[in-house]
């Protein structure tokens, strides 16, 4: 390593995990949530009923240009290499802030500022999660280098104590698309105003670029709230019983803090534990304050996650972490102590490995076809075009499935063809294409993995339903799981 500095390895291993990423995005198909994400680029509007607009507007240009999968990819993986990039250039930051404020930190053994920015970065790349954001666009990958530039902005107040106008007007710009892209930047945007709170004085109130910044942010999300206002609000009232879940139990909470470790890594944490104990003592209550950008969603979406949680919400608030923990681990490294970084490093990255051969191979599949979780991100294009062929041929009035996590990759693979889903729940395909009317025909699409009874026999169902076609998907031999297609008639449910 010696004749590489410090810089030069970051991107080396960036480059490196980015050519896997590109690779994985040209082999898999779309998953549920990537779909319903390209469906909004295909839908463009001010907002939609589960996200804000930013995660489909950014696809926009693609989408309308190619279907491909991996071209549209190209997207997620450049904003992971500029998440990289900022945990990166944060980490330097903090370094030399506590330089500045930390005597003690300048007693014993001091990395330097490059060597604590490849370990933010490695623990990154290790970690399992942030792999699948970069593959992947979701509403999380766009807050992830948000909330870092964020963080950004708030070091240059503590460095400075006052903002220029430029400063204002990025810190509202960076809000603003924050608030377009999930809901949850609010976390984000109490961590930086908790910066501001931090310090004795209060200039910033009267400030008249404060005011400025606030005024953009709320432009940025005009658009946001327009659409929910004419909208009767269904998008606020939907991410506020979303979030709140089921009945609270110990258990899920028990089981949410294991999946966290296992998605993000221990050394994540080992690195924030070492920079807790070793680098903080002495520091001014402005610099503890950052750590609120981890901390604050972190602990709110742990506290929920007793009625339910997924784990890939809390991700910017891991990036966030990553600059602390990438300077506690390079102190450790520089006192001789390497080992077990070196062990928990080289674990993670073999688990990556894994995980990337595993999704190529298929998974593996046992006798029930459902147990394989892999199964789901294979077969999906076949399946669409047969349906939209089906549908032609019967002159049916669209597509149907049965829960939403079916309709998003039906809905984009057999496009133009509507897609409705068949329960009562309110949601964003209710917009797109209606209700199914009284009376109308239907190709009715099951799939293996989730698999219902028919709907008939009921006053809330289809007359009848017959058997079209079926269509299984093998990969490497094995058979991933089975799609069936019927036809149904006289839709008698509301």
């Amino acid at each position: 390593m010696r004749q590489q500095s410090p810089s030069s390895w970051a991107v080396i291993c960036v480059c490196i995990a980015a050519l896997i990423h590109f690779a994985l995005g040209f082999a898999i198909e779309f998953s549920v949530d990537e779909a319903h994400y390209a469906l909004y680029a295909q839908h463009l509007a001010w907002s939609y009923f589960d996200h804000p607009p930013l995660v489909g507007w950014i696809q926009w240009p693609l989408v309308a240009l190619t279907s491909s999968e991996g071209v549209i990819r190209l997207i997620p993986e450049l904003l992971w290499v500029v998440s990289c990039y900022l945990v990166y250039q944060v980490t330097l930051e903090v370094h030399h802030l506590i330089q500045g404020r930390n005597a003690g930190y300048l007693t014993s053994a001091r990395p330097s500022a490059n060597t604590c920015g490849l370990m933010a970065v490695l623990a990154i790349i290790a970690a399992p999660i942030p792999h699948v954001l970069a593959i992947g666009l979701l509403p999380d990958t766009l807050l992830a280098p948000l909330s870092l530039g964020l963080m950004w902005m708030a070091l240059r107040w503590l460095a400075k104590d006052h903002f220029s106008m430029i400063d204002w007007i990025l810190t509202g710009v960076l809000l603003g698309l924050a608030g377009l892209s999930k809901y949850t930047a609010v976390f984000t945007a109490i961590a930086l105003l908790m910066i501001f709170l931090s310090s004795p004085r209060k200039p910033w109130l009267s400030k008249p670029g404060f005011w400025l910044a606030a005024l953009v942010a709320l432009l940025f999300i005009s658009p946001v709230l327009y659409w929910n206002w004419v909208n009767d609000w269904i998008s606020f009232r939907y991410q506020i019983a979303h979030g709140a879940g089921g009945t609270w139990l110990w258990r899920k909470l028990g089981a949410y803090l294991g999946i966290q470790i296992l998605a993000y890594g221990p050394i994540l944490i080992l690195g924030a534990y070492l920079f807790v104990r070793h680098c903080i003592h002495g520091t001014r209550l402005s610099l503890l304050a950052l750590l609120g950008f981890f901390a604050i969603p972190f602990v709110i979406f742990t506290s929920l996650s007793g009625g339910g949680g997924l784990p890939h919400w809390t991700s910017p608030a891991w990036f966030c972490l990553a600059p602390f923990a990438g300077i506690g681990l390079a102190k450790y490294w520089s006192s001789q102590r390497r080992r077990l970084i070196q062990i928990l490093l080289i674990a993670q990255v073999l688990l990556c490995c894994i995980g990337f051969a595993y999704v190529l191979s298929g998974g593996i599949s046992t006798a029930a076809v459902k147990s394989n979780p892999i199964a789901d991100l294979y077969g999906w294009k076949a399946a669409g075009q047969k349906a939209a062929q089906l549908t032609q041929a019967t002159k049916a009035n669209g597509i149907a499935v049965q829960n939403w996590t079916l309709g998003s990759r039906a809905a984009w693979y057999a496009k133009p063809t509507p897609v409705f889903i068949l329960d009562q729940r309110q949601d964003q395909f209710d917009l797109w294409f209606g209700t199914l009317p009284r009376g109308a025909n239907i190709l009715l699409m099951s799939w293996s993995g989730m698999s219902f009874a028919p709907p008939v026999g009921s006053q809330e169902a289809f007359e009848r339903c017959e058997p079209l076609d079926t269509l299984e998907i093998e990969r490497f031999g094995q058979i991933l799981s089975k799609f069936e297609f019927s036809l149904c008639n006289n839709w008698q449910g509301k």
